[in-house]
């Protein structure tokens, strides 16, 4: 909306321009004698005008048959008596002068406007910042101080180590003498590197609010612009004004933005991005380094750094913020809590043990959904379902009820689903299945969802092989059940590829090939440090490596294929009860395992689920377009 305004106002700008410097010249042109005077006073003499408007040396003459004309007057004095003996109606007046000041306005109008355009333009191409457009140079950080920084390190939970590392440089901005004395100098600069959503804003907003110091919070891409020189003006701005308020904290998010290695790439070597940080590069550590300013940068790649910037003596620390074990996503899970009112049966622990690979922001967002589904319901508190819901919406994606799919492709679905739970099951190494369904959700027609039983860091080859395997019970099961093969096991082609591929060339464990990396200079351009493409393999070895990835991925379909045609029965347990109740969870498919009837679904919001399908399933032919894989954890 504000976009389309800005866009009329522009427009209504120039044309305003435009319309004024017209009427200016056109005011200019001088008005042409449309008859001579001596006709004109002919016609008069002979009766043929009615009226004459003087206005100035401009007549107005109005004949008696005709078009109104006008003619500049000779100066005749005798003119007005003669016209009044011939019967003509005479008016008209003195023609009035501009002062002096509306004289210099209609002058200078037209370019005072063209200057205030140029003005707003520029200020458009500069993101219309603070000071105006003669402001470039001038840093756009934004400073909070002690009065309103609130976070302390009581609002930042799952990274205990993290805090430990920077709670020193909370001792150094409160008493630098102490550390001065021995001859230790503050730190110049501290990396924090993690993963998206990871707290690393959040913690270092909490030095400050614990240091109590001055805040500047400022993004690396704040600093490049298309003109050259304004990024190392506002660099030495930020530092001039930040050494007017130490000792204090400059945080730069998203430093990668900026700090990306000199001479990468496509680019050039004098562009704007680099002499930006070469001014970076110096006020951290030049001749005028500032005493009592601590530099805390973000980023997520760190890799693709310079490595000026990152040794010692610029940025002397690196503080690693990653995502948080169980124990502390039930404390951030305990922070967020507290914003919302929480129902007396919501544990922390159970949800914690549910979240793998959830960051703070992933965590954040779960108490978020969760009261928004305690909102929908007009729920007085947000209670135990609500947070399962929002779980599986995060993970599997929203529920898409509304779609209708014919039964048959209902039918392939359960078998693909149930082909992946049935793999997952019986091997030793997979995480446990904790939901299946064939309610479409997101962009997949079914889901099965695997949880771990913890946090795992490491994978070893036979869980690898393993997760192979489940990808490919579903297409299997499309087989053996259905008769056909759907479009539906794409992905779950791709995952188990990239895993086979991987098992090779990366972590070295086939025995043919040995602990060699294969996977060489598989970066992308934009992110690394060369443009064209080398390779140190052997056409003869590459031959030898996709043989082995091709045998990985046979070895483990037959895997699977065996167990999905040793237990048909528990296949046709397992799709009539998805059929049937649409989604089925651990306990149900313990009893399809044990050959006993599974138990009815959990009774959700006072209403058990209605049935959909109570007629046992079948196998036969059907034209499907199944898209979708079995899910893991983010």
């Amino acid at each position: 909306m504000n976009n389309s305004f800005s866009k009329v106002a522009i427009w209504m700008v120039i044309a305003l321009v435009l319309f004024t410097v017209f009427k200016q010249f056109d005011g200019r042109v001088a008005t042409t004698d449309s008859v001579s005077y001596t006709q004109f006073m002919n016609d008069a003499r002979s009766g043929r005008i009615s009226k004459v408007d003087i206005q100035g040396d401009t007549l107005y003459v109005t004949p008696d048959a005709g078009r109104p004309y006008t003619l500049t007057s000779p100066g005749d004095l005798w003119m007005v008596p003669e016209l009044v003996n011939n019967g003509v109606q005479v008016s008209g007046k003195a023609r009035e002068e501009p002062s002096f000041l509306a004289s210099i306005f209609i002058s200078w109008f037209p370019m005072l406007l063209l200057i205030g355009v140029w003005i707003f333009f520029m200020r458009q191409m500069q993101g219309g910042g603070k000071g105006g457009a003669f402001s470039f140079g001038k840093s756009r950080a934004r400073m909070l101080d002690e009065n309103t920084n609130n976070v302390t390190f009581a609002d930042v939970a799952g990274c205990d180590e993290a805090k430990e590392d920077v709670q020193e440089l909370v001792d150094f901005l409160r008493d630098p003498t102490k550390f001065q004395r021995l001859g230790g100098r503050i730190p110049r600069g501290v990396l924090m590197v993690g993963s998206p959503g990871t707290g690393k804003t959040l913690l270092a907003k909490a030095i400050a609010g614990e240091a109590k110091v001055p805040f500047f919070s400022i993004s690396g891409s704040d600093f490049v612009e298309m003109f050259v020189g304004v990024g190392a003006a506002r660099v030495r701005d930020m530092f001039e004004n930040a050494k007017k308020q130490a000792p204090c904290i400059i945080f730069i998010d998203e430093i990668d933005a900026v700090g990306r290695q000199r001479g990468a790439g496509l680019g050039g070597g004098n562009d704007e991005r680099e002499q930006t940080l070469n001014q970076l590069l110096v006020e951290m550590d030049g001749f005028e380094t500032g005493q009592g300013v601590l530099v805390i940068a973000a980023t997520n790649r760190p890799d693709v750094l310079d490595p000026a910037l990152l040794r010692p003596g610029r940025f002397d620390r690196q503080v690693v913020v990653g995502l948080p074990d169980i124990r502390g996503r039930e404390q951030i899970l305990k922070v967020h809590m507290r914003k919302v009112p929480v129902a007396p049966n919501v544990d922390a622990t159970v949800l914690a043990r549910g979240t793998p690979g959830f960051s703070g922001a992933d965590l954040a967002n779960l108490v978020n959904e969760a009261a928004l589904f305690a909102a929908r319901r007009n729920g007085r508190t947000v209670d135990m379902s609500d947070f399962e819901k929002a779980k599986d919406k995060i993970i599997m994606g929203a529920e898409r009820r509304s779609m209708i799919m014919p039964e048959e492709e209902r039918r392939n679905t359960a078998y693909h689903e149930a082909g992946h739970a049935l793999v997952a099951r019986l091997l030793p190494k997979t995480d446990p299945v904790h939901k299946v369904t064939i309610i479409p959700r997101g962009r997949a027609l079914g889901v099965t969802m695997q949880l771990p039983e913890g946090d795992r860091y490491s994978m070893d080859k036979e869980r690898l092989q393993n997760t192979i395997a489940v990808l490919f019970g579903g297409r299997i099961a499309e087989e053996v059940f259905m008769n056909q093969m759907t479009t539906g096991a794409s992905n779950d082609f791709e995952r188990a590829t990239a895993i086979a591929r991987d098992i090779v060339t990366r972590y070295g464990m086939t025995d043919s090939l040995g602990p060699v990396v294969y996977a060489e200079n598989e970066g992308e351009v934009f992110l690394g440090r060369s443009v064209t493409k080398t390779t140190h393999v052997s056409e003869a070895t590459m031959q030898k490596v996709d043989a082995e990835i091709r045998s990985i991925i046979d070895e483990q379909y037959k895997v699977a294929r065996d167990l999905i045609e040793g237990n048909r029965d528990k296949m046709h347990a397992m799709a009539k009860a998805l059929l049937e109740w649409e989604t089925i969870d651990a306990d149900q498919i313990d009893d399809i395992m044990q050959g006993k009837p599974p138990r009815p679904p959990k009774v959700v919001d006072g209403t058990p689920p209605s049935p959909t399908d109570n007629t046992p399933p079948s196998a036969g032919v059907s034209s499907t377009d199944s898209s979708d894989t079995a899910a893991t954890p983010v």
